[in-house]
């Protein structure tokens, strides 16, 4: 049985829900409403359903996640899963000899259209999920919803009528993960194996209960695709510098905004390195999703797990460096697995990648070196910054949202000079003039290490007039 959107409707049953079925018109017959009795007979086959769904799973881990994923995508509006959830109530319904029964919400023809809208229903989100093209994140705090697209959150133009509606969502989205949102624990994280991760708060430890759910991007970008008019990442300098830099196993460090393109950048990057070499990623989530668009590539990816100390950062890297990386690609430094990745770059691992919340390009080194003192150990501030420059951050890249497209805004080369943290702006994105300039050469040093590494791709900086 499929969905039908001209019978189903999760506004449509809300709003029949909480609207007086007492009402007599001209020309319209009486319509009463269902018994005390019916109501309560509806719960407990929701209640029943409810268990139902959550009971069954398969006979290994492995199948029981797979289904309560499926349950997972069909609350967040995934039509396949929708359509598979809504044949099990049914199916559930005739074993019960219950599908027949009349539902008190004359909305529905069927009761399993009824209780599939209390299940799985996604209330108001459902009208935003018609819209599925470049929708990025759908952001709820208490009743407002905000959408981003391209980057840009703005407000949806629909709310919720009552905090319950979002609570309502959230039970059911922590009951098919067997995992609780209450006063004991006012928070939790829902992640699906396509990358669309979902996070909830609970009312006492944000003001209002939150939901953000963040899609993964199917779309897989690659250098030249960012320099087409419809992205405007970089221009084909940009690339030739990018592409000449993976190839030249330098350690490069990103930094931008939140939604600022980071993550595409990175992967695209990565699309640039050897398939045979070894590369291990380490991420707090599964966002790259590597192995699904480079199925030929040597990858490991680790997901660490922050408060388990079997599964942290710190265990993550142990056991990385014991697998023969050539390159590390760490998502993002954190405190605590901020030795260990300056440790990684600084004994051999070259042409790795990172990224940092910073400001500049100019305060990476000494974030990471703060982050680095963290654990109390004695160390030397200025030696340890002078090598998170010359080994960790000899190429950093930043990236911001202008007039509405992901950008590189800078691009620079580390160096330390007289006990200080130096970038040589290599290139520079002029808002104005909406295009980039390019004020320093390339250090001799830098020059000549392209020319030994990647010697095709030194001439073709030279020949662009980037290396003079």
């Amino acid at each position: 049985m499929s969905v039908n959107e001209s019978k189903f409707s999760v506004m449509a049953y809300y709003s029949q829900r909480n609207t007086p079925k007492t009402m007599i018109t001209e020309n319209a017959p009486i319509r009463t409403s269902p018994s005390e009795e019916d109501r309560i007979k509806l719960e407990q086959v929701i209640e029943d359903v409810r268990l139902f769904l959550v009971g069954i799973g398969g006979r290994s881990e492995k199948e029981k996640w797979q289904h309560h994923e499926m349950l997972n995508r069909a609350i967040l509006g995934f039509s396949e899963e929708r359509k598979r959830v809504l044949a099990m109530i049914h199916d559930f319904l005739i074993r019960k000899r219950m599908h027949d029964t009349v539902t008190p919400d004359r909305n529905y023809e069927t009761l399993s259209e009824a209780v599939f809208a209390e299940v799985v229903g996604l209330n108001v989100l459902e009208l935003i999920l018609k819209d599925r093209e470049g929708l990025e994140e759908i952001q709820v705090v208490g009743t407002s919803i905000f959408v981003v697209r391209g980057g840009v959150p703005r407000a949806s133009g629909h709310a919720f009528r009552a905090i319950e509606e979002v609570e309502q969502i959230q039970q059911n989205l922590v009951l098919f993960n067997q995992d609780t949102l209450n006063v004991r624990k006012r928070w939790a994280e829902v992640r699906l194996s396509d990358g669309s991760r979902v996070t909830l708060t609970g009312f006492g430890f944000t003001a209002h209960p939150t939901l953000t759910i963040r899609f993964y991007s199917t779309n897989r970008y690659d250098l030249p695709t960012l320099c087409e008019q419809e992205y405007q990442t970089m221009d084909i300098t940009i690339m030739r510098y990018l592409r000449c830099f993976v190839r030249s196993y330098l350690n490069m460090v990103i930094i931008g905004p939140t939604n600022s393109g980071k993550t595409h950048l990175i992967k695209a990057l990565i699309a640039e390195m050897p398939d045979h070499e070894r590369i291990v990623t380490i991420e707090s989530r599964f966002e790259l999703m590597l192995q699904r668009d480079f199925p030929n590539k040597n990858i490991i990816q680790y997901e660490i797990v922050e408060d388990d100390p079997a599964h942290d950062g710190q265990q993550a890297f142990k056991l990385a460096l014991r697998q023969s990386p050539k390159r590390i690609v760490h998502a993002e430094i954190r405190d605590d697995d901020a030795n260990l990745y300056v440790r990684a770059c600084t004994r051999g691992h070259a042409g790795s990648l990172t990224s940092v919340h910073v400001h500049a390009l100019e305060d990476v080194p000494d974030a990471i070196s703060d982050m680095c003192m963290q654990d109390g150990r004695a160390v030397n501030a200025n030696r340890l910054v002078k090598r998170i420059t010359q080994y960790v951050t000899q190429i950093g890249v930043e990236m911001a949202i202008i007039g509405g497209k992901r950008k590189i805004i800078r691009m620079g080369e580390y160096s330390y000079v007289n006990d200080e943290v130096c970038v040589r702006t290599i290139a520079q994105y002029d808002e104005i003039l909406g295009q980039w300039h390019f004020p320093d050469n390339l250090s001799a040093k830098l020059v000549n290490r392209i020319r030994l590494n990647n010697h095709s791709g030194y001439e073709l900086l030279a020949t662009g007039g980037a290396i003079p």
